[in-house]
């Protein structure tokens, strides 16, 4: 079959649609004619539609949404109503069936087919199911046993159970379907993965809901041929997509020892998302020989009160131990701070600056509020909390009207300083991300932050 695959992605500066790469793979293995229309660059973007979908006259037309929003409050940028117009602009120019997959499509499907008027969705994994829709597609066969798939039937939206693949029996990354070496000038990097899944139970994350919450690794050599494809392209500057790129930890050194041994460490420089623990002084100084040249930990507070709060299996302890590995390692590292959690207090927050004052990390990065993603803990903790469409804060009966416009609202059965963005009221929206100090080796991380969300 003909498929067009559409990377809906706009945000500047631009990241690399690493999951419409890995897709093609599968795609072109199971003998299937692919076609991009990458929008992302796009001057006029109902011209390209219209251009593409007439000239390649698609059997099925693929498309990823990367990122349902920005995921800052100072913006809050939706990015669904755009995803809507491509699929309207889409089903002016061919009769092919839309079918929306990616990351953040992957939050919330049901809602995203529904809302954006596609014919399918694939949540989760797409380099499988993507495989099946359209051996379902073309010989009539029975949708049910697509995993992931969201379909319509005579009675609505049906959500077929996610199916976690192996990892080890995909075929070869050859990153030779999008133009990374255009995202590389103009983004100044590139992804890759060496696992998927998270096992934690932070509170506030997605990525278990995305990604599945059993951790799924690939085989190191699979990551050092990817490596190699990408950098046979002229592209040395590269930043992991995994989760926590140190759960588990043997695997992560297992990895940098096979880059090591590939020689590859001196020919590129890479950066990586790390939990606090498991971590260790052999585990900074393998990465830092690998070529790793900096570590973004999500730290999230100082207070014991609330990590536990957000759902963190380590301590202030864990937090000093792992900034002196990285110190004595050599290798840069940032710690993300997140403000404005359920139970946040003046004296919490004064915990937390008061421990990244002391460890000094090399950039620390504060998220003023928490973001609440469907599917997590947070977002089930905020429903119990009482109403949301009353008019009124569920815990404290404080009238919407009273707080101010985009306020805060000071509710003490949540915290100090609660934003209305996490009050049970509020809608879901983004929350204003600042940086406290900043440094070169960590701008291109705040370039290509929008992951997570993240990857595949």
């Amino acid at each position: 079959m003909k498929v067009l695959l559409v990377n809906t992605n706009r945000v500047k500066p631009p990241v690399a649609p690493i999951g419409l790469d890995y897709l093609a793979d599968s795609l072109r293995g199971a003998g299937h004619e692919l076609s991009l229309l990458d929008l992302c660059f796009a001057e006029n973007v109902e011209k390209e539609i219209a251009a593409s979908a007439t000239s390649f006259t698609p059997d099925v037309v693929g498309v990823s949404v990367r990122n349902t929003d920005d995921c800052f409050y100072a913006s809050s940028a939706f990015f669904l109503p755009g995803v809507r117009e491509v699929v309207y602009t889409l089903r002016q120019y061919s009769d092919a069936p839309v079918v929306l997959g990616g990351v953040g499509f992957s939050i919330m499907p049901e809602a995203a087919v529904e809302y954006c008027g596609a014919d399918f969705g694939i949540a989760g994994e797409g380099e499988d199911a993507c495989v099946q829709l359209l051996a379902s597609i073309g010989t009539g066969s029975d949708l049910e046993q697509v995993p992931g798939l969201v379909w319509w039937d005579q009675s609505g939206l049906q959500r077929n159970r996610s199916v976690d693949i192996r990892l080890d029996q995909l075929p070869p990354r050859t990153r030779s379907f999008v133009d990374n070496q255009r995202y590389f000038r103009e983004g100044g990097q590139a992804g890759f993965e060496t696992r998927r899944g998270c096992p934690m139970q932070c509170t506030y994350c997605a990525d278990p809901v995305s990604k599945g919450r059993r951790s799924r690794l690939l085989p190191p050599r699979m990551v050092v041929d990817e490596l190699s494809a990408l950098i046979s392209q002229g592209i040395d500057h590269l930043h992991s997509c995994d989760c926590e790129f140190n759960v588990p930890l043997s695997h992560a050194r297992d990895v940098c020892r096979a880059i090591i041994d590939a020689g590859l460490a001196g020919r590129l420089r890479w950066y990586a998302y790390c939990s606090v623990a498991p971590f260790d002084e052999e585990t900074a100084k393998l990465m830092r020989q690998a070529g790793c040249a900096g570590i973004d930990f999500g730290a999230d507070s100082g207070s014991v009160e609330m990590l536990r709060r957000l759902g963190r299996d380590f301590g202030p302890a864990e937090l000093k131990e792992t900034a002196r590995c990285c110190k004595e390692a050599g290798i840069p590292f940032m710690y993300d701070l997140l403000v404005g959690g359920p139970g946040e207090t003046r004296d919490t927050i004064r915990e937390s600056l008061d421990l990244v004052r002391a460890v000094q990390p090399d950039c620390v990065g504060v998220s003023m509020g928490v973001r609440v993603y469907e599917g997590t803990e947070l977002a089930a903790q905020v429903r119990a909390a009482g109403s949301t469409t009353n008019g009124s804060c569920g815990r404290c009966s404080t009238s919407r009207r009273a707080w101010g416009k985009g306020s805060l609202h000071t509710c003490a059965s949540w915290s100090e300083t609660t934003s209305a963005s996490f009050c049970p009221l509020a809608r879901m929206r983004p929350v204003t991300t600042t940086t406290m100090a900043t440094s070169s080796w960590c701008a291109r991380w705040h370039r290509a932050r929008g992951e997570h969300t993240g990857t595949s």
